[in-house]
């Protein structure tokens, strides 16, 4: 893995980094020399389509030579969220950069959902992030910076005034887990919130920006749900190089010039030669 240093001295939480995209961010900073907290709720492995735990994730990074601590985090539990804050500053001093990264997605249009289900999305998706927020900012104002990142979705675009045509509509698994109207709506609000907080906390050189994930990127929470029916060993998981890349080059970025973007992660990498 390597460590290049651009985020030296700096202690980057980053949530559902067991697998897919939050291991692979967390890989990201910590090869830019943060230290990294790895946070999701696996500590053991229960099924071979959904590879990882905190603990692998964080072995490979000391492994590489980086720091790395596992915490188990719910982002359903808000004494979890404020623990697993704690404990990070405990262990490194403090903590400067939170990717909230952590998502549920459950099928179900308006006339077919459960509340359970809504339930789980509402905390996960959207109220976890902010009270994960609201515990790391007094840490972010002690150490006088702070980068905050939330995770979004191209599914929190909508499509604007109608009518609207059928032509693309797909089927109904990807449309129920992927393009679920609840898991677009609740992104999108976070994406609205999270400029409101930029616009609070840029005062205090603290940045909050939205990055999104523009293409499809074959993580296993996704083939969980989409290729039931191929093998473990033929299944494309792809690694999130350009989101990786994008989060790190935005922690790079001075916070008070930096702040309240809504990005997607093929843009900027584009833009910026990443």
């Amino acid at each position: 893995m390597g460590v290049d240093g651009s985020l030296s001295g700096r202690v980057a939480l980053v949530t559902g980094a067991s697998r897919g995209i939050g291991a692979d961010v967390a890989k990201y900073l910590a090869r830019a020399g943060a230290a990294v907290v790895v946070c999701a709720r696996t500590e053991e492995q229960q099924n071979e389509r959904l590879p990882g735990t905190i603990h692998t994730v964080a072995q490979e990074i000391s492994d590489a030579g980086g720091q790395a601590l596992a915490i188990r985090l719910d982002m359903r539990d808000l004494d979890s969220i404020e623990s697993a804050v704690d404990m990070a500053v405990q262990e490194f001093g403090g903590v400067d950069i939170i990717v909230n990264n952590a998502a549920a997605q459950m099928p179900g249009t308006i006339d077919e959902f459960e509340p359970r289900h809504l339930e789980l999305l509402w905390g996960v998706n959207l109220r976890g992030p902010v009270i994960l927020m609201s515990h790391a900012l007094p840490h972010m104002r002690a150490k006088g910076v702070g980068h905050i990142i939330n995770i979004s979705s191209v599914r929190a675009v909508f499509p604007g005034p109608g009518p609207y045509t059928h032509d693309s509509i797909q089927p109904n698994i990807d449309r129920g887990i992927v393009r679920g109207s609840f898991y677009g709506m609740l992104k999108a609000g976070l994406e609205r919130f999270s400029q409101d907080v930029a616009r609070h906390v840029q005062g205090d050189n603290i940045s909050v920006n939205v990055l999104s994930p523009q293409g499809g990127i074959n993580t296993p929470g996704l083939l969980y749900f989409t290729r039931r029916d191929t093998p473990v060993d033929e299944l494309p998981f792809e690694v999130a190089d350009e989101l990786g890349k994008a989060v790190v080059w935005i922690c790079e970025r001075p916070p008070k010039e930096f702040t309240g973007n809504i990005l997607f992660d093929q843009d900027l990498c584009h833009e910026q030669g990443l």
